[in-house]
């Protein structure tokens, strides 16, 4: 069963510097992005932009390349879109999104949550690539004194952070 990923695009756009030039540049660019990665992974993407300030009345709903784009209704913004599609899917979608209350409400709803960051690194590096996100699985430092009272293997990875590891191997 393939996950279903909800992507926070100027989110998205804005840690990767993508907002700097043409934003329409910038939308096509992660398009044809994302289009390979669904290629690549086969899940199912959903892109939300903002259109609160000068969007159509309505919500507006677009599929391209495979990838649905969905811009918010004006005076509704992509994260409570967002946070929206993350309580109707729970479980079944991962969230894409460096917005703390955005993730907060994704975790709450039981979506696996990744930053923009993280899955930017995911999308951009070539299939069978070596770059992945290494830094919070760094092993503790073995010189430092250990506390007597804890038990267990000192060299295995806390549990939160071995799940989490197995959880981004299907990105």
């Amino acid at each position: 069963m393939s996950t279903h990923l909800i992507i926070d695009g100027y989110n998205l756009l804005g840690r990767t510097g993508g907002l700097s030039g043409s934003i329409e540049n910038a939308r096509e660019s992660l398009l044809h992005a994302l289009a390979a990665y669904r290629h690549r992974k086969q899940h199912l993407i959903t892109v939300v932009f903002d259109g609160w300030q000068q969007g159509q009345p309505t919500e507006r709903h677009e599929n391209r390349a495979g990838v649905q784009l969905v811009y918010s209704k004006r005076g509704e913004r992509a994260d409570q879109v967002i946070q929206r599609l993350a309580r109707d899917f729970g479980t079944d979608c991962a969230v894409v999104s460096s917005d703390h209350e955005v993730m907060r409400s994704a975790k709450a709803s039981g979506a696996f949550v990744l930053g923009a960051e993280e899955f930017a690194l995911k999308v951009w590096t070539a299939p069978g690539g070596s770059a992945v996100m290494h830094k919070e699985l760094d092993i503790e430092d073995e010189s430092r004194p250990r506390d007597p009272k804890k038990k267990g293997n000192p060299r295995k990875l806390p549990k939160s952070i071995r799940q989490r590891t197995r959880q981004l191997k299907r990105f």
